[in-house]
């Protein structure tokens, strides 16, 4: 690696989009090289969580399948310890904050929002499970998130939810612009009627071109994010991040959820343009935390990226 260190700006870009083994070299160890010319480059973390489910606190010792695994406060400290670490960082969640433990029967997802408030979370959207309370619950909960709501194809007309989501967002982190916008899955079936009231379900596929186009071609976003909580894949024809990355022309990543899928390193689709798309999720109760590192030029054309998950457990922090 020492002698990318060496390498001026030219002879650097010439390197890496040139050279099979210096790819091959980025990929495996892109801090390494990008160290030596940090300033010819743009990096952005982003971190991700879905289908939280509540679970406030770690999981036992005892069970059987993640012992001593998970907890906020674990997650928290590390947050803070990449925000110290990393320049240009977000934190985003793709549904299904609530339900599954005994703190949300008794404070109905007020702890949930609020913990992920202290952790500076950027945005989330809309799971299926977020509506356990009904529109009206989630509705008396939103003043202690401090942070939006990212969902457009949901249309909350009528109900008491209007205007309390938006579409999409633009993150400015150094000179790179982010749009993110939101997809949640079907809930005729799958939530009680009740709990949803009038909410109307939009095509996803649909509002996911046409978001992606206006943050893409009309805002001139750098990178678009879908934060989804359809599910990754499925066996059937269902819609899915998979279906819609495949049809898609200006998604670059896909942040999902519903599925629980714990991908340690993210699915990788070709759209209808034969570019890249990446599909990835976190399995669910916050035993993992999501992290995806992606590097750009100041000419902000993106150069290559590098995908993980990192277990939360007591040892993150030591």
């Amino acid at each position: 690696m020492e002698e990318f260190k060496s390498l001026n700006r030219r002879d650097f870009i010439r390197r890496i989009t040139l050279g099979g083994g210096a790819l091959a070299a980025f990929s495996m160890f892109p801090d390494k090289i990008i160290a030596g010319a940090s300033e010819d480059f743009i990096k952005l973390t982003i971190l991700h969580t879905n289908d939280q489910h509540s679970r406030i606190d770690p999981f036992p010792m005892t069970d059987p399948q993640y012992p001593g695994l998970g907890g906020f406060a674990r997650r928290a400290s590390l947050i803070k310890k990449i925000r110290g670490e990393e320049k240009n960082v977000l934190l985003l969640d793709a549904g299904d904050i609530w339900q599954g433990t005994p703190y949300f029967n008794l404070y109905g997802g007020e702890l949930e929002f609020k913990l992920m408030s202290e952790m500076k979370y950027d945005a989330a959207t809309i799971g299926n499970h977020d509506f356990d309370n009904g529109i009206e619950g989630l509705v008396k909960q939103l003043p202690h998130a401090d942070f939006p709501f990212i969902n457009c194809n949901y249309d909350f007309s009528g109900t008491a939810m209007n205007g309390k989501t938006i579409p999409y967002k633009i993150f400015e982190k150094e000179n790179l612009k982010i749009g993110v916008f939101g997809l949640g899955i079907e809930l005729d079936g799958l939530v009680s009627k009740k709990n949803y009231g009038n909410t109307k379900y939009l095509d996803p596929i649909q509002k996911a071109a046409e978001y992606s186009h206006l943050l893409k071609k009309d805002l001139k976003c750098d990178l678009v994010i879908c934060l989804s909580h359809l599910g990754d894949r499925y066996e059937d024809k269902k819609v899915s991040d998979c279906v819609i990355a495949k049809q898609s022309k200006n998604i670059d990543l896909f942040i999902g959820g519903h599925t629980h899928r714990f991908l340690d390193k993210p699915i990788v689709i070709s759209n209808s343009d034969g570019r890249e798309v990446l599909v990835v999720q976190t399995g669910f109760a916050g035993i993992k935390l999501g992290r995806i590192d992606y590097y750009f030029s100041h000419g902000k054309k993106k150069i290559n990226n590098h995908s993980t998950s990192i277990k939360i457990s007591d040892t993150n922090n030591r």
